[in-house]
């Protein structure tokens, strides 16, 4: 795989699982600047993801790799978007049960991308 490629999946992994930490600790603490962060963490993850998923599409559709790697990223990427979209709402009930499940299946669809990513499609593999 591509190192650009690899470089630009780093993004997603780190951010999507920080949003969900901090939907974690707003959801704690009530402190509203937390849903903040987390809104700003899901739209960095999504600018950066968008563009993994579009190289993971192409990678794909050449015969590159195989179709898990960009469905997973597909998932990430809609409930990222989904996410963006619920915390986009009133600053009290901007995160929620909704938010926290939507931040959830984010983070854990680009953990399991990057691992694939990384263990099968040649990004832990020295040239």
């Amino acid at each position: 795989m591509h190192p650009l490629h690899a470089t630009l999946l780093a993004f997603p992994t780190a951010l999507f699982p920080a949003a969900l930490l901090a939907d974690i600790t707003y959801l704690n603490s009530s402190e509203m600047q937390w849903s903040n962060f987390a809104a700003w963490l899901n739209a960095g993850a999504l600018v950066f993801g968008g563009l993994v998923l579009l190289w993971g599409l192409v990678s794909a559709a050449r015969g590159r790799m195989s179709w898990a790697y960009p469905v997973l990223l597909a998932v990430m990427w809609i409930a990222g978007l989904v996410n963006a979209f619920h915390h986009s709402r009133d600053g009290w009930s901007s995160v929620g049960m909704t938010g926290l499940v939507l931040s959830i299946v984010s983070a854990v669809a680009v953990l399991i991308a990057g691992w694939l990513g990384f263990s099968t499609l040649g990004m832990g593999r020295r040239a």
